[in-house]
């Protein structure tokens, strides 16, 4: 009886980095690239919110109304979490940051909050496409090893 010190499903439940055994990349790798560029953006997106609580233009976050305020505080810190699990490559990252982005289509879509919205709305689409697809194409690689 040989001892293996891993189990063999515990290792297939882990994302695989690097070339695959013929010397193609394999999507896993696609995808952590894909989720560290989109903790880039979102970053960025956290801290021009910050910059809006501790660094104000037309005034201080008291004076704006209780919807408005409410909304940069609350995207001020999703982003900024949803960024840090999305660069470390855990499911939790991606969950926060769809619901980060679904809650960024719901102000467009339903209240029109944020500026430049159909063309904000249609790529949020594309990003949100484009991470399942890499995900599904991620998971059937793993699940084929």
């Amino acid at each position: 009886m040989q001892f293996y010190p891993f189990d063999e499903k515990a290792n297939r439940e882990v994302i695989h980095l690097g070339a695959s055994g013929n010397g193609t990349f394999r999507w896993g790798l696609y995808l952590v690239i894909y989720m560290r560029v989109l903790a880039v953006i979102w970053l960025a997106q956290g801290l021009m919110q910050w910059r809006h609580i501790l660094a104000p233009e037309g005034g201080s976050i008291d004076t704006l109304p209780l919807f408005e305020s409410a909304t940069i505080i609350f995207f001020s810190i999703t982003n900024l979490v949803a960024a840090v699990g999305l660069w470390l490559a855990v499911p939790w990252g991606g969950v926060l940051w769809l619901f980060a982005i679904s809650a960024q289509m719901f102000l467009i879509g339903f209240v029109g909050m944020i500026d430049g919205g159909r063309l904000i709305l249609a790529l949020d689409v594309a990003l949100i496409v484009a991470y399942f697809v890499l995900s599904w194409y991620a998971a059937q690689e793993r699940d084929a090893v």
